[in-house]
C-alpha cells in the first residue's frame, strides 16, 4: 500500500497549515524558541523569503490536502566561510508525529542538501526534547555541541544541543 503522505514543495495555500504547525509549537513547547505567535502574513513573509534566497520548503501533505509537516533549510551563518553549511528545520502536526512524516521530511531535505553540494547540515534542538535528539540520531546526526541556558521560555533557561550531519 502506499504511502498517504506526499512529500513536495511548498505552495500558497500551505500557509494557513504552516501558521497551525508554527503556532503549536510556539506557543506549547520549547521546540520553537520563539514568544509571540505568527501571522499569516508572518508565514507569508517567511515563505516569500525563502524563496527569494533559493532555500528549499517542502511540506508533507496528508489527504485531503492537509499539511501535516514541513520543513527546510537556510544559512547557518551568514559569512562566506560558512556558504556549504545549512541549518535545517522540520516540524510536525500533533496528529502526524511518530509515524514516519519528519523522517520522510528530513530525508527529503538531507537529499536536497547534498544535490547542491552542501557539505553539512545543522540543526538545533531543545535539550530537553528527547524524541528530536534521537530522531535526529536514527537519521545519523551527532551532537556536535551544547549552548547551555541561551533561550529562556516557559519561565525556564534552555539548552541548545546543536546536532550535525556530514553529507
Amino acid at each position: 500500500m502506499a504511502d498517504p503522505i506526499v512529500i513536495r514543495a511548498v505552495q500558497a495555500a500551505d500557509a494557513r497549515g504552516i501558521l497551525d504547525i508554527v503556532n503549536d509549537a510556539i506557543l506549547n513547547t520549547t521546540a520553537w524558541y520563539d514568544h509571540v505567535p505568527w501571522t499569516p502574513e508572518r508565514v507569508t513573509e517567511w515563505q516569500t523569503a525563502k524563496a527569494a534566497d533559493g532555500w528549499p520548503v517542502i511540506v508533507a501533505e496528508a489527504p485531503g490536502g492537509s499539511v501535516a509537516g514541513f520543513g527546510s533549510f537556510g544559512p547557518f551563518r551568514a559569512r562566506q566561510a560558512y556558504a556549504k553549511t545549512a541549518e535545517h528545520s522540520v516540524y510536525v502536526a500533533k496528529a502526524y508525529r511518530g509515524q514516519g512524516c519528519g523522517r520522510r521530511l528530513l530525508e527529503a531535505l538531507v537529499e536536497e542538501a547534498r544535490a547542491r553540494s552542501l557539505h553539512t547540515l545543522i540543526g538545533g534542538v531543545d535539550s530537553e526534547n528527547g524524541g528530536s535528539l534521537a530522531f535526529h540520531r536514527a537519521l545519523g546526526f551527532e551532537e556536535a555541541g551544547r549552548l547551555r541556558e541561551v533561550g529562556r521560555k516557559f519561565d525556564r533557561w534552555l539548552t541548545l544541543v546543536f546536532m550535525q550531519k556530514l553529507l
